[in-house]
C-alpha cells in the first residue's frame, strides 16, 4: 500500500540472450488492471530483444476514495511512480542486472495507463525514452514542465469514445505542442474506447525512436532534428519551411508520418 494506491505488482521479462538492458518497456493497462501477463506478447517481446530492452508488466489498484472514476494512483509523483522505480530496483538485484535499476523507460498505456505515462513523463522525463497516452480520461496536469516537452510521445483518441476523454486528451496536447512538444495526436477512426490500432503503431514508433534517443548505453540523446510535421487539419505533410497556422504533429521520420495518415484517413 503506499500514498495513492492499494496495490502496486509488477512482472518482468528479460531475454535470455541479453546480456545489458539498455532500457524497459513498461505496460500500464486501465483502470485498475492488471498488464503482467502482456509482458508474454509476442510482438513486445520482439521490440524488447531487437533493442536489449526488458518488459515490465503493471497492476495498479487505487485506494477507495469518494469518487472512484479519478484515478489517484495515475499521478505517478504521488507515490505510483516511486513504487515503479523501487520495483526495478527489486528487479535489478534479482535477475543480477545492476542496470535495471536506472534504465530508461518506453512507457506505453491504456486509459487509465495512458494518464500515469503522462504523469510520469511530467514528473520525471529524464528517464523516459518516449511514451504514450491512449484514450484516458483524468489528468492532474496541463501544462507539463519544459524538459517533457523532449520526450517524444503520442496522444490517441477514438473518434467515437466519449468527448470529455476525447478533449481533454486534445486540450493537454494541444497546449505543450504549441511550445514545440515532440508530439503527436492521432485520433483513430470509428473507434470507441478500446485499444484499436494503437498498440501496433506504438510498437512501430517505439522501433523508431529507441536508436535515436539510446546512441548509449542508458544514456538518453536529445532529438536535434526537426523531425516531419503533420498538419491535424489538413492530414498532409507539411513542407520544410512552409507557414502554417494550425496545430501541428512531429514524427521522427517520414515512414511514420504517412503511417498515421493512412491510419486517420483509412483506419489501418
Amino acid at each position: 500500500m503506499g500514498s495513492n494506491y492499494e496495490k502496486a505488482a509488477f512482472r518482468i521479462w528479460i531475454n535470455d540472450s541479453t546480456q545489458f538492458i539498455e532500457g524497459v518497456i513498461v505496460i500500464v493497462p486501465g483502470s485498475n488492471g492488471d498488464a503482467r501477463a502482456n509482458i508474454l506478447d509476442p510482438a513486445w517481446q520482439k521490440l524488447a530483444t531487437k533493442h536489449n530492452l526488458a518488459i515490465m508488466g503493471c497492476n495498479f489498484i487505487d485506494k477507495r476514495h469518494e469518487n472512484m472514476m479519478i484515478e489517484e494512483y495515475a499521478y505517478a509523483p504521488n507515490g505510483s511512480g516511486q513504487a515503479l522505480l523501487n520495483a526495478l530496483s527489486n528487479f535489478s538485484i534479482q535477475s543480477k542486472h545492476p542496470e535495471l535499476e536506472y534504465a530508461p523507460l518506453a512507457l506505453w498505456g491504456m486509459s487509465a495507463g495512458g494518464q500515469f505515462n503522462y504523469e510520469f513523463v511530467c514528473w520525471k522525463p529524464e528517464r523516459v525514452i518516449t511514451f504514450v497516452v491512449n484514450k484516458g480520461g483524468v489528468y492532474y496536469t496541463s501544462l507539463s514542465p519544459a524538459k517533457s516537452w523532449e520526450v517524444p510521445g503520442i496522444f490517441f483518441t477514438g473518434d467515437l469514445d466519449t468527448p470529455y476523454r476525447s478533449n481533454i486528451i486534445k486540450g493537454i496536447f494541444t497546449i505543450n505542442r504549441r511550445f514545440g512538444a515532440k508530439w503527436a495526436l492521432i485520433e483513430e477512426p470509428n473507434m470507441k474506447h478500446r485499444i484499436g490500432s494503437s498498440q501496433q503503431f506504438s510498437i512501430e514508433y517505439f522501433d523508431a525512436i529507441i536508436p535515436k534517443r539510446l546512441k548509449e548505453k542508458n544514456i538518453l540523446s536529445s532529438l536535434l532534428d526537426k523531425g516531419i510535421i503533420g498538419s491535424l487539419k489538413s492530414k498532409k505533410i507539411i513542407k520544410d519551411g512552409q507557414d502554417i497556422n494550425d496545430v501541428t504533429n512531429w514524427f521522427p521520420n517520414k515512414s511514420l508520418a504517412e503511417k498515421w495518415l493512412s491510419l486517420v484517413k483509412n483506419g489501418k
